[in-house]
């Protein structure tokens, strides 16, 4: 399709606005992690890493840290064995209600944060309390999961769907049973797709602050929590900017090579498909 150029002039302009919206916020979080007055004034009149040691130091900021890291892979191991498994029940298996099934399973990333908090808040409290189960960890990891479920169900269904069942079958003619074509055949397959699905939904998992207010207990603390809690405060604005600027750091990340692993994929696939045309 041919633009004329002023439409290619308006579209540039256009995505050069919005990338600029997004981006240069987060810019400025970056260079107020660096700047040596405390109350961030612009422009900075230089640059320092002083508030990075003081982050460091900080006790709650580390503790906030590591409770993300710890909430983040059990939510990704949780939705890595869930969605796997409901995955490979949708698109392998025919049976009665697998559309509503797949519908019920992304219908948590669809729904307001609020909504989703609330609810579980409340079935938490119903069933977990009188079993001497209260908020904590366990129910972060929980809540998270709701959601990181529907990022590596849609990613391996992808994958699933691009694959025949045809190399399985041959491998079970030739003998191998379900457990040993699956980790022959299947895995090596899916593999990328799992890989690329439980960056994007550590990196969820991790960024999340509404779920946590509603699942966290007393004493459960994580990293965007923690800058919420102490962005009015003016003595910490500082170190909550650096706080800031590691979370969108850690975030970039896996986000990253979720791209990359997805992109590699496709263009090994695109290669493939061409070859197999040739031939």
């Amino acid at each position: 399709m041919q633009l004329s150029r002023t439409a290619r002039i308006v579209l540039r302009v256009t995505a050069g606005i919005g990338f600029a919206v997004v981006y240069v916020p987060l810019l400025l979080v970056l260079v107020n992690s660096l700047n040596p007055d405390r109350s961030a004034s612009w422009p900075p009149p230089g640059l320092t890493g002083h508030w990075w040691s003081v982050a460091w130091d900080n006790t709650g900021a580390r503790d906030a840290l590591w409770t993300s890291v710890r909430a983040g892979l059990g939510a990704t191991a949780l939705a890595l064995v869930l969605g796997t498994l409901i995955a490979f029940a949708v698109v392998r298996y025919r049976f009665f209600g697998r559309h509503a099934v797949s519908f019920v399973v992304v219908l948590p990333i669809a729904l307001p944060g609020i909504v989703t908090g609330i609810a579980l808040n409340s079935a938490f409290g119903t069933v977990l309390e009188p079993l001497g189960v209260g908020l904590g960890l366990f129910t972060v990891v929980v809540g998270h999961a709701t959601f990181c479920i529907v990022i590596v169900f849609n990613n391996v269904v992808a994958r699933l769907r691009r694959t025949s069942a045809g190399y399985e079958e041959a491998a079970m003619d030739l003998g191998a049973h379900t457990f040993r074509a699956f980790v022959d055949i299947t895995f090596p397959l899916v593999r990328s797709a799992l890989l690329a699905g439980g960056l994007l939904a550590f990196a969820l998992s991790f960024d999340e602050i509404v779920v946590t207010t509603f699942t966290a207990g007393p004493g459960i603390q994580t990293l965007p929590v923690w800058i919420f809690e102490n962005m009015t405060r003016p003595q910490q604005a500082p170190v909550v900017n650096v706080v800031a600027a590691v979370l969108v750091l850690l975030s970039v990340i896996p986000i990253y090579l979720a791209q990359r692993l997805s992109s590699d994929t496709a263009a090994a696939a695109g290669r493939a498909g061409a070859r197999s045309a040739g031939a």
